[in-house]
């Protein structure tokens, strides 16, 4: 779905750049375009950001050991 009708931008596309690293609004609409114009759309641009950046999960790997490797017990 479009999001930002004067520039083209895409729901896709705003979704992509949050998978490629980007978590602000000012990056965005940097790489984007999104909300240069008319500025009609910014509101809901951030929220699709938002939300994509909230979906992704990031574990680091080598971040779980696993308790018996410590010397622990479960």
């Amino acid at each position: 779905m479009y999001i930002c009708i004067c520039n083209r931008v895409t729901d896709t596309e705003i979704q992509q750049a949050a998978a490629d690293g980007i978590r602000d609004f000012a990056t965005l609409k940097a790489e984007l375009k999104v909300a240069s114009c008319c500025g009609k759309c910014e509101n809901c641009a951030r929220k699709v950001l938002s939300e994509a950046v909230a979906s992704e999960v990031e574990v680091p790997f080598g971040d779980l050991v696993p308790a018996m490797a410590m010397g622990t017990s479960a």
